[in-house]
């Protein structure tokens, strides 16, 4: 829910966290009061992970995510068996507050949900700083059932998910947790403040066998009462640096869903991501949706936030196969992060590849599970302590709850890897690039390459202090500081396409890495062809594998030589100007969605063989156009995209 606010320079693309995180588990999977209060007690703890700003009475952000509270739930409302019912945690924009709950009310039957009642969440406002007060919401848990002809497990949570989405496009509602197994009470506050404004959590009959809490620190964002953890699965310390990418890839990934899922009702889940929200938020959205696809709670966290697995040689094969199955379904959602999670079934925790967040766990003889983003934040009785340690990166620790067991790393992974013929799958679709016959092409001479420089924009300063030095050493060139090149948008003279954009980085205060220098943690490795509906679990479409992504002549030819592959032309006239230059955008548009939906999983883009007269279409701005037009028109996971261009 977003709340009025008076325009500022505030752009929520900005947004990261670096919080504070705690879990409390009973390992046996038993429900009590004392994990909650605990749970409330590590968060106190984690007072100097959160932040105030101008107002020292308003934080960033509290929360906890417990297992639904079935005892404190029946003094309200008359419920059916656990599982046969679930619970919508809102906030509500007060002002129309009793219109929000008809409405919520029209929503869910529209589902196919009954209302079983409202239950309004007592709160304690006065507790509440200045700020955090002005945009107090109202908060409501609307206790739903399950409809008979609708089986419990994933179908019920289907159905949520469908009235959740649709509940999300009203004004003035956030859906903070929408589920038969968890509930989260979270807000604008302080750590201290979470039990006083929520008396529920003190009550003897709030119990769960697992909790989550967090403590949020909001660098450079504005705090919100929907932007407190933890969200509705997990919770999460450090920043997403991939998110622009996860979030557009998500977006075009969305063209595949087809209807046996949700059938009709497909249009009112696409736009997983609100782009709007929190790199954290839109990790939570994200997972959640692979939930929905049928996939346990940890296979989903091993696809969205993949182990380093490239280059470890000691990886059982088995892992190895299903992180590169997963691979070519979903991209990594690279941190620093570090991630508690529950579903109500399982709870734990897990850190990503490179491992820069932390997480101390302990194991204590009377069968509890306590982990934070530090040591000590819980007082514990030494002689009680069986196991101390830490998550090493890439690494989840999951307690089984209903097994009532602790699994360690090796074991949910092998369970998980295991589970499906991910070996088979991938040698039976997968084909690396050098294993492609080789096919003959033509070879520049050296006096063809003048021509091509000057036709390309290469200029002899370019030429010498660049490609020369590259080209004898193997090495970028090392300049000094003091580049007088005016901006390409200031400058008189022509200049390539490029030089008008310049990278996108995550300005946070993580060490620079690369695949040379951190070759086990990082990998340049491709696949290109036909992506697969994340709904359906199969080997999928043949795909061909690549080290990196660069192609040298060799593999250029060896790629243009396969059945998937096509070459559409990047030239126009330029003697028509503007108004040609776009004719030939819209054309090579229309080739690449005709090509995709004609089979080809490969389309490229060469600028190789043009036509005598025709001038080059700038590689940059061909596969930038064609990769959103293709997007546009839902087909863009179908295929991908190759430039074979002079410009590199």
């Amino acid at each position: 829910m977003d709340l009025p606010q008076p325009p500022t320079l505030y752009d929520p693309a900005f947004e990261h966290d670096a919080c504070g995180v705690g879990l409390v588990c009973r390992i046996d999977g038993e429900e009590s009061h004392e994990v909650v209060r605990r749970a409330l007690a590590i968060l106190c703890r984690l007072d100097h992970r959160g932040a105030v700003g101008a107002d020292p009475e308003t934080g960033d952000g509290a929360g906890i995510l417990i297992q639904t509270p079935d005892a404190l739930l029946r003094r309200s409302v008359d419920l059916p068996d656990r599982g046969d019912y679930a619970v919508a945690a809102l906030f509500l924009d007060p002002d129309p507050g009793p219109a929000l709950r008809r409405e919520a009310e029209e929503v869910f039957l529209a589902a196919g949900l009954p209302l079983l009642g409202w239950r309004r969440v007592p709160t304690n406002a006065a507790v509440l700083g200045a700020t955090a007060g002005a945009a107090e919401p109202e908060t409501w848990q609307a206790l739903v059932g399950r409809p008979s002809n609708v089986e419990r497990g994933l179908p019920f949570l289907r159905r949520l998910y469908v009235a959740r989405r649709r509940l999300e496009r009203v004004r003035g509602v956030y859906v903070c947790s929408c589920s038969p197994d968890t509930l989260v009470y979270k807000g604008m506050l302080k750590v201290g403040q979470l039990a006083s404004y929520y008396p529920d959590l003190t009550d003897p009959e709030m119990a769960s066998a697992a909790a989550l809490v967090h403590s949020r620190f909001s660098t450079n964002t504005l705090p919100r009462w929907p932007l407190a953890q933890p969200f509705r699965y997990l919770c999460h310390n450090g920043e997403i640096n991939t998110l622009r990418s996860n979030a557009n890839w998500m977006q075009a990934r969305e063209g595949l869903f087809g209807p046996a899922a949700f059938g009709d009702d497909l249009p009112d889940i696409l736009g997983v991501l609100d782009r709007s929200g929190s790199d954290s938020q839109q990790l939570d959205q994200a997972l959640e949706l692979l939930l929905m696809t049928g996939r346990s709670l940890p296979h989903a966290l091993m696809m969205l936030v993949p182990e380093a697995w490239e280059s470890d040689a000691g990886m059982p094969q088995s892992r190895r196969a299903f992180y590169e199955h997963a691979a070519s379904l979903m991209e990594p959602w690279d941190g620093p992060a570090g991630l508690l999670f529950c579903d109500g079934r399982h709870a734990g925790a897990m850190l990503d590849r490179n491992g820069l967040r932390p997480g101390r766990y302990t194991v204590t003889h009377d069968g509890y599970l306590i982990l934070g983003s530090e040591a000590g934040t819980l007082d514990l009785d030494p002689a009680n302590v069986r196991e101390n340690g830490r998550l090493r990166p890439g690494q989840m620790l999951l307690v089984d709850l209903e097994a009532g067991r602790l699994v360690e790393n090796d074991e949910v992974k092998r369970s998980v890897s295991e589970g499906r013929p991910y070996a088979d799958w991938v040698s039976s679709t997968h084909r690396h690039l050098d294993e492609l016959p080789a096919s003959a092409g033509p070879a520049l001479e050296p006096g063809e390459l003048p021509p091509l420089w000057r036709r390309f924009g290469y200029t002899r300063e370019a030429l010498d202090t660049l490609l020369a030095p590259m080209g004898v050493t193997g090495k970028e060139a090392t300049g000094s500081m003091g580049r007088d090149v005016p901006l390409a948008a200031l400058s008189d003279q022509p200049r390539p396409l490029f030089d008008y954009f310049h990278q996108l980085f995550a300005q946070v205060t993580n060490p620079p890495i690369d695949a040379i220098r951190e070759e086990l943690v990082t990998s340049l490795r491709c696949v290109l062809g036909a992506s697969e509906d994340l709904f359906v679990q199969g080997p999928g479409p043949e795909r061909i594998c690549l080290d990196g992504p660069v192609l040298t002549q060799d593999r250029w030819l060896r790629l243009r030589g396969q059945e998937s592959v096509q070459v559409l032309p990047c030239g126009f006239n330029a003697s028509g100007g503007g108004a040609a230059l776009r004719a030939a955008v819209e054309r090579l548009c229309r080739r690449a969605e005709e090509a995709v939906t004609g089979g080809s999983s490969v389309i490229a883009l060469s600028d190789q063989d043009l036509s005598e007269g025709d001038s080059v279409l700038p590689g940059l701005l061909a596969v930038g156009a064609v990769h959103h037009h293709l997007i546009r028109a839902g087909l863009r996971m179908r295929c991908s995209l190759v430039s074979v261009s002079g410009e590199v």
